[in-house]
């Protein structure tokens, strides 16, 4: 053991270590690695930790072939390309971070393996192999070497977005491979030849996401899933309304539960989503009896690695950041594992949202780090630097409680705040240093005349435009920095139709953008969904503030006739989706991919008649220890960019996660 001394890389010296033949167990956790010694040889070395360290980098842990445990949690530059590097690079490797791997790793080596194989030699016979003459020059054999592996790191694809830097990875040794067996071109001798499977082997039809179930099991919490049955049966409908002026509360809650409620799946059903987990993970006091705290909000984390490709497809991951209560949790969408957990005591959150922070590491070199805010009650927002475990910093943005949060998609520093002190604010909440210093800075105030609900930057303007659905309407306002006023009124308020004419004055609860014009807004009084323009609503070359506008609608959405607030909406803009809960536990989708041309056209006329939904996801018969939760709202609903999971926050403390069949 040696735990805890402080120790770095150039401590681990190969001279001494490569006398110690016989040694099986190394503990080197809590020290200040950041990468290990090629030489160390130990060849006889079966379990290592590496816990609370700062590695960045696996490959030099080839060197171990006999290793059979590995943990090397809390290595904050360490990812799941990682995992996917040692379990192909140490064929005995069984358990990793306490997980048994055998089933997953044994999919890596081989489906994996062969499938990038057959791709990387499509690739070279497709676009290369003309391009070598018969009597080839070095310096010809040298040109096409270099492009070949620069194109074919490049276009080869296999598997999640998340895992590209391995498949890059993977696909420049196989490249490599291919040349010195194939074409006798040199190889380069870091690389690892790669496992050779036998040609009659039975292929594994499961997929690395399928096997992945097998290594991340909510095992903590099988106590609780024999208490619980689900069946998906329509529920019936009983119409309970709350009066329309009085908000419903937030009630105040945390947990440290992660009680994971597995339902059967449906056969009888025509559906296109499948309910997969059903998480307890909000509870006050950890109590399973909790079924009051509300849970409000909930966004995608982005995928660090999806470089210059600003494709949304590719930009998210299956890890979902949601808030209520106390806590915010942190979830795999795919295993229902909940990965992490934030808890303030006194809090209520009411918000998250992620940005992309390059942040300066110790030796100068820059990295790029995912940063999640989360606000509510108290007016306070928390910055937390996940990989890390860290929440390294707060922001006093209001004294009154934050409804809503959201970052610039332009600038990544850039964190709008809005409150029910009437004001949207931004701020530059700044990049921290290596020793987590920052400085926050507030750049601009918007004055609301009701407090702001929802907020939306306008795509094709987003440093241009602000648009926030409040108490009592819909509202614009300019805010570019360079026009120096700081605090701003509103410069427009959007009119919809009323029972009988135009009215300014109604809550506008739900409010979204489904592509670069159209947005999506909720009002609770009518009790309907509108699409409208925003391009041929908002007149920016009028002069003044405090303009009124009408909205000019494109069509509406048949939803509950409910007149509860509070249940938002979103959309998935790339799969062109509205979804929106109800009253009764029920997902409402809407797919309008066969509307928007005709909408986007200049004269794209208002669709007569009300759209209905695509289809109704309703909420299966669900029973804990025998007793059904009661009513239950859906006060959130999202989809991940690719729309793979639909992620349901309800107001009884369970967050429903469906996967799409």
């Amino acid at each position: 053991s040696l735990s805890k001394l402080q120790l770095k890389t150039g401590d681990l010296d190969p001279r001494l270590f490569s006398r110690l033949r016989h040694l099986q167990k190394l503990d080197l956790s809590d020290n200040l690695l950041d990468k290990f010694p090629n030489s160390l040889t130990l060849p006889d070395l079966r379990v290592l930790n590496c816990n609370n360290n700062k590695l960045e980098d696996v490959t030099a842990l080839k060197q171990f072939p006999l290793l059979e445990e590995l943990t090397y949690e809390n290595n904050v530059y360490l990812t799941l390309n990682d995992d996917y590097k040692v379990m192909f690079l140490l064929q005995n490797l069984r358990l990793l971070n306490g997980k048994d791997i055998t089933k997953l790793a044994n999919h890596v080596r081989r489906v994996n393996s062969r499938k990038l194989t057959s791709k990387v030699t499509a690739h070279w016979e497709k676009f290369f192999r003309d391009q070598l003459p018969e009597k080839h020059t070095a310096e010809q054999v040298k040109s096409i070497r270099k492009k070949f592996l620069k194109s074919v790191q490049t276009n080869v694809v296999y598997g999640p977005s998340s895992l590209s830097e391995f498949t890059r990875w993977r696909v420049k040794m196989i490249a490599e491979e291919f040349l010195a067996y194939s074409l006798g071109l040199e190889l380069n001798s870091d690389t690892e030849p790669e496992e050779k499977t036998d040609e009659n082997e039975e292929e594994s039809t499961e997929s690395p996401r399928e096997a992945a179930e097998d290594v991340a099991q909510v095992g903590d919490f099988s106590s609780y899933i024999s208490n619980v049955t689900v069946t998906p049966s329509k529920r019936k409908r009983n119409h309970s309304k709350s009066s329309p002026g009085n908000k419903r509360s937030k009630t105040q809650a945390n947990t440290e539960e992660e009680a994971a409620l597995n339902p059967r799946k449906s056969s009888h059903e025509d559906v296109s989503a499948e309910p997969l987990h059903f998480l307890q993970c909000h509870s006050k006091g950890n109590s399973r009896e909790d079924f009051k705290t509300q849970l409000w909000s909930c966004v995608f984390e982005p995928v660090l690695d999806s470089g210059a490709r600003k494709d949304p497809i590719v930009s998210s991951s299956r890890t979902v950041a949601t808030c209520g209560g106390e806590s915010v949790c942190l979830i795999d969408c795919e295993t229902g594992t909940v990965l992490k957990k934030y808890k303030v005591a006194t809090e209520e959150f009411f918000s998250v949202a992620w940005t992309t922070l390059t942040m300066v590491l110790s030796d100068s070199r820059k990295k790029a780090h995912n940063i999640l805010a989360a606000a509510g009650r108290r007016g306070i927002v928390k910055l937390i630097h996940v990989a890390a475990d860290f929440c390294y910093g707060e922001i006093k943005a209001h004294k009154k409680p934050i409804a809503t949060v959201c970052f610039s998609p332009t600038q990544e520093t850039h964190l709008f705040t809005a409150s029910y002190d009437k004001r949207i604010a931004l701020w530059d909440i700044g990049i921290p240093d290596c020793d987590y210093n920052f400085k926050a800075s507030q750049l601009l105030v918007l004055e609301t005349a009701s407090i702001p609900l929802r907020i939306a930057l306008v795509p094709t303007c987003p440093e241009q435009y602000l648009l926030a659905g409040c108490e009592d309407g819909c509202f614009a306002w300019n805010i570019q920095l360079d026009k120096g006023q700081k605090s701003r009124p509103f410069e427009a308020i959007f009119q919809f139709p009323d029972e009988e004419s135009m009215t300014t004055s109604h809550r506008v609860d739900g409010l979204a953008f489904l592509n670069d014009d159209v947005v999506v807004s909720k009002s609770s009084k009518p009790g309907c969904i509108y699409l409208w323009s925003w391009s041929r609503s908002f007149d920016a070359k009028g002069k003044g503030c405090q303009r009124t506008m009408p909205a000019v609608i494109l069509a509406e959405l048949e939803w509950s006739t409910t007149d509860m607030s509070y249940l938002t909406l979103s959309t998935c803009p790339a799969k062109e989706y509205v979804f929106c809960g109800d009253e009764q536990g029920s997902v409402w989708m809407y797919n309008l991919s066969s509307h928007t041309t005709a909408w986007g056209s200049a004269k794209g006329k208002r669709s007569e008649r009300r759209i209905s939904p695509t289809q109704i996801l309703t909420w299966p018969e669900l029973r804990v220890n025998g007793e059904q939760p009661p009513e239950i709202l859906v006060n959130n609903v999202v989809a991940d960019p690719a729309f793979t999971y639909l992620v349901v926050l309800t107001s009884v403390n369970i967050t429903a996660i469906w996967k799409k069949s």
